[in-house]
């Protein structure tokens, strides 16, 4: 009888652990939400694959995309251009004495205000004052409205431009991508493109004079700046090595690593499940699914070379400084083309880092992502000057439930929320200068006096 009960017991604990064993070796299957949303990811992707989607990483120089040929990617000039766009020492030339030195680039692309201004208008040369957060620009003493360096649409956010061939709402930069074949429209500031430079490069060439920065020998030896354009440009005659055009280039070289690849949906992409929550993965759904938003914002940073009238109000109509209806921006690509039907056509934007942003549209028309989302659903026209039937075909009403709204909104406000942009900011400039602005009112405001 003992042994018997030994038998059975012994039989028992061999039952017991093939139990276990079995149970721990059941495959797993996925989430439901997963299994969907990667098959939407793949469905909309250009590969068929949802790797395309990842960014890389920000000194992973050799894959980063759209590098202009003639200004290849290297660690000296990301160094400098990252001190150069914050750099309020180089508001040399401003249109009075009491803005020298006193904005930089970064006085219009704010890192914690999304890269964009703190305000619906980004103003230079002609406004003092931040406020907490780049709000607090007023028009300084002795300026004129027609003085300020104020453009009439928002500007772009400058991160994520590595998936960007040119630049501005029109297209306007750069003399490949969608400008091949287009010289005939390379006159004014377009002229630039006879360079042959990419959008980037051709832009910030032209920005220097625009925003009345100027590199000379009081920013190069009085604040060291000198040594470092020899580490970057050594190539260059020393003619030709302390100029615009490499400025531009450092510049450019520094925005392409400005890349947000470590939003939860990157996370995500790269194999962390839980790096976005379910309401956020249901919001991609819709996102790449029912809501149509994949249609026209496409690629990695939810861009496009493309371009869509979708009527919305003009900066001019919001109060706008330095702006009218006679603006030529309001044209959209049509500025750059003069075409009749391009008129009103305005690039898509990519779509990181929205949580920030004080404003959307080239006209800073609506203020939150809600007024965005609904608009959207509406897809009717709120710009007198573009009739609905102008509207882009890809612009139709879509039916959202406020669950589907809220689920898509957190998706774009949070999944596409890189928390970590301060490692692109320099903690100084070789000024020594207060940053993104140096006037009386912004140092005291920024704590910098």
């Amino acid at each position: 009888m003992r042994r018997l009960l030994q038998a059975m017991v012994f039989f028992g604990l061999l039952m017991g652990c093939s139990d276990d064993s079995r149970e721990e070796f059941i495959p797993h299957e996925e989430d439901p939400i997963d299994e969907s949303l990667k098959k939407a990811i793949s469905n909309s992707s250009e590969t068929g694959d949802i790797d395309y989607y990842i960014m890389p990483e920000s000194d992973d120089y050799a894959n980063i995309p759209n590098q202009d040929p003639q200004n290849p990617l290297t660690a000296e000039k990301v160094a400098l251009g990252k001190l150069l766009f914050f750099e309020t020492g180089l508001a040399q030339i401003p249109q009075n004495d009491n803005c020298y030195e006193a904005y930089s680039c970064s006085s219009c692309h704010i890192p914690t205000a999304g890269f964009l201004p703190g305000r619906k208008q980004g103003i230079a040369d002609g406004a003092g004052g931040y406020g907490h957060n780049g709000e607090f620009r007023m028009i300084q003493e002795g300026y004129e409205e027609t003085d300020l360096d104020a453009q009439g649409n928002r500007p772009l956010n400058p991160i994520n431009t590595a998936f960007v061939t040119n630049t501005l709402w029109s297209g306007m930069f750069g003399a490949g991508g969608v400008n091949k074949n287009t010289e005939e429209y390379w006159t004014g500031v377009a002229e630039v493109n006879h360079t042959g430079y990419a959008g980037l490069e051709a832009q910030n060439i032209e920005a220097f004079e625009l925003h009345r920065m100027e590199i000379n020998d009081h920013v190069l030896d009085d604040y060291g700046y000198r040594p470092y354009y020899d580490k970057a440009f050594p190539d260059f005659p020393e003619e030709e090595r302390y100029s615009t055009t490499t400025s531009s280039f450092a510049i450019s070289a520094y925005l392409r690593t400005l890349l947000t690849n470590k939003a939860p949906f990157q996370e995500y992409l790269k194999g962390k499940g839980n790096a976005l929550t379910d309401n956020q993965k249901k919001g991609a759904n819709l996102f790449f699914g029912k809501a149509r938003c994949y249609s026209c914002h496409r690629g990695p940073s939810f861009s496009a070379m493309r371009f869509h009238a979708l009527g919305t109000q003009d900066m001019y109509e919001l109060g706008g400084l330095n702006t009218g209806p006679d603006d030529p921006r309001i044209l959209g690509r049509g500025m750059f083309t003069g075409k009749e039907s391009d008129m009103y056509r305005f690039k898509v934007p990519q779509l990181y880092q929205l949580k920030e942003y004080v404003s959307f549209f080239h006209g800073s028309s609506k203020t939150s992502l809600e007024e965005v989302i609904d608009f959207k659903i509406k897809a009717t026209s709120e710009n007198p000057l573009v009739a609905n039937d102008r509207l882009s075909p890809s612009f139709r009403p879509i039916e959202l439930t406020e669950e589907e709204k809220a689920q898509l909104i957190d998706f774009l406000r949070n999944g596409l929320y890189d928390e970590e942009m301060d490692r692109y900011v320099p903690t100084s400039v070789l000024s020594g200068n207060c940053f993104p602005n140096n006037d009386t009112q912004s140092k005291q405001d920024l704590g910098c006096e």
